[in-house]
């Protein structure tokens, strides 16, 4: 094989990967929203058939007991796949970079046009989501919002249950214990997902160029 035939395969296998990995990430999106539609589904009927269960005490409390772990388990599934989902959604972008990076070697027209500047995360210097500060930027991430709202059901559940331990009279340690579940599941699932994404942190370590990381 000479020369040119091998830039030209090597253009076209680049070409080919590039439209793969474009495919891959936006399919890493639609399985994020499906598991989020699902998620909120589930939330919502299950409130409203609490709703309809309310006026009978008998009824209510067994039926909270049953179906309030088995959503909030649904939303700790959940959440774990949507950390995966965007950690792959990362590798896909990180793929795309390298491929860009090979693109700005094939002339100075190319390196204007695909210049790292002018990229996306993790060639880009100055990442929109990051503009708040890192912490504000894990709370914006699908699985965050998910994991809010599935750690408020927990922190409801955790009130419910010690409403009904306690008594009438300690309202408030069973509106307290249930803002403390809540916060403290909200705390580990930042640290967990935290942990996850540094998992990628040495992703930029790869392209030709010096960049920063999200």
């Amino acid at each position: 094989m000479d020369e040119a035939t091998r830039q030209s395969t090597l253009m076209s296998a680049l070409t080919t990967e590039h439209f793969v990995l474009q495919t891959a990430a936006s399919s890493t999106i639609s399985e994020s929203s499906a598991r989020s539609s699902l998620y909120m589904l589930s939330l919502s009927s299950s409130l409203v058939a609490m709703g309809f269960m309310v006026q009978s005490r008998e009824v209510f409390i067994p039926f909270v007991a049953a179906v309030l772990p088995a959503v909030f388990l649904l939303g700790v599934f959940t959440t774990i796949r949507l950390v995966d989902t965007s950690l792959e959604y990362m590798q896909y972008l990180a793929g795309i970079a390298r491929i860009r990076s090979y693109y700005r070697s094939l002339g100075p027209e190319a390196a204007a046009y695909f210049a790292a500047d002018h990229g996306r995360w993790p060639e880009a210097k100055s990442v929109p989501a990051l503009q708040l500060g890192p912490l504000l930027a894990f709370f914006g991430t699908t699985a965050s919002m998910i994991a809010v709202i599935n750690n408020v059901l927990a922190g409801a559940g955790a009130a419910l249950l010690a409403h009904v331990l306690l008594g009438e009279d300690h309202r408030w340690v069973a509106l307290l214990t249930g803002i403390a579940a809540a916060g403290l599941l909200t705390l580990v699932f930042l640290a967990y997902q935290r942990w996850r994404f540094s998992t990628l942190e040495g992703a930029n370590a790869q392209l030709d160029e010096p960049q920063h990381g999200a």
